[in-house]
């Protein structure tokens, strides 16, 4: 496989390093960290549209509407190993493949977490059969969801799905929905709510989010809302059922950035039953839930946060797929402690 060339165009009040206006704008399907693009521009292979010589220092500031094109060498062997890990396959075929994954794994290998992802196991599951993205030959992610977030993933098994997906998802044509718990009840009848900034609300008891998303300055693990910086993000939401003091909610996204959900839902106040990063310290009133269902919340090891949805154009036959998994058990014990019932899912 040859390099190939990605052309971005700066946008608005870029920041003033390359590297980091790179990072703000590159599509997301590329999987370029700025880390990465840094190594880029330090080989050469970053310039300006129209310039002979290539940019190698990271301080050059690129403008607004400048098109400035990435040279993407041809990807290396990757040197995770193929693990032997069960997987839920939901879905599978010549070109692509979903998976119903366990909260708790990793998608891609990293510092901290080099065996037992989603990757090793699918390195053993394709068996060398693999698209390359990210300057590696390994599975054709396209998309993530956090380790402790459970529910559907597709990856790609072939460059023309790998294609075919990623531009989907930069097109933001995917249909993605998820099933999260969250302390609280949204609702447009709440002033609080209605005050905040990028908070708005839609026919059919829809509220939508809508604020930029980028690393927060002070925490490199977070990300933040931010205003004139990052990168453009949107979510809707809706109630499916009040508990009082807590909500089950069905989240949409028509972007797809990383900890979307979690840090809108901080944003307006919301924040996820178990998240240890976005959620805060926040405790229901005794007076409001039982016993057990404030055991439940306090216990809850994890965001609660499931990815239940996934439909999308098959890149090959053009064929819509859609499909949907189930609660998992954590979840379902959780909403049985909140509502005193047995959960159902959906």
């Amino acid at each position: 496989m040859a390099s190939s060339v990605l052309d971005v165009t700066i946008g608005e009040n870029p920041p003033t390093r390359l590297d980091k206006a790179l990072a703000e704008i590159v599509p997301e399907a590329a999987a370029l960290s700025r880390s990465r693009l840094v190594r880029l521009i330090a080989e050469g292979q970053v310039r300006r549209l129209g310039d002979d010589e290539a940019v190698t220092e990271v301080k050059t500031r690129a403008k607004a509407g400048e098109v400035w094109q990435i040279i993407l060498p041809e990807p290396e062997e990757v040197a995770t190993r193929p693990e032997n890990i069960a997987l839920s396959v939901v879905y599978e075929d010549d070109d692509l493949i979903v998976i119903d994954k366990p909260a708790g794994m990793v998608v891609h290998p990293a510092p901290g977490s080099t065996k037992g992802t989603l990757v090793n196991a699918l390195l053993h599951h394709f068996k060398g059969e693999l698209s390359g993205i990210g300057g590696e030959k390994r599975p054709g992610i396209v998309h993530r969801i956090d380790k402790d977030t459970s529910g559907l993933l597709v990856v790609a098994k072939s460059d023309r799905a790998h294609h075919g997906l990623a531009a989907q998802f930069a097109d933001h044509t995917i249909e993605r929905h998820y099933r999260a718990v969250c302390f609280g009840i949204p609702s447009r009848a709440d002033p609080r709510l209605a005050g905040i900034s990028g908070v708005a609300f839609e026919p059919g008891n829809v509220i939508r989010i809508s604020g930029n998303i980028a690393r927060h300055r002070n925490d490199r693990k977070r990300q933040a809302v931010v205003v004139n910086a990052g990168r453009h993000a949107i979510t809707r939401l809706k109630v499916i059922e009040d508990f009082g003091n807590a909500a089950l909610l069905d989240c949409w996204l028509e972007t797809g950035r990383t900890h979307q959900i979690r840090v809108h839902l901080a944003h307006a106040g919301h924040g996820l039953i178990g998240d240890a990063t976005y959620g805060g310290r926040r405790v229901i009133a005794a007076r409001s839930l039982s016993p057990e269902a404030q055991a439940a919340v306090k216990a809850f090891p994890r965001q609660a946060l499931h990815a239940a949805t996934l439909g999308f154009q098959h890149p090959a036959s053009g064929e819509h797929l859609a499909f949907t998994a189930a609660m998992p058990d954590d979840m379902c014990a959780l909403l049985d402690a909140l509502a005193d019932r047995t959960c159902t899912q959906g």
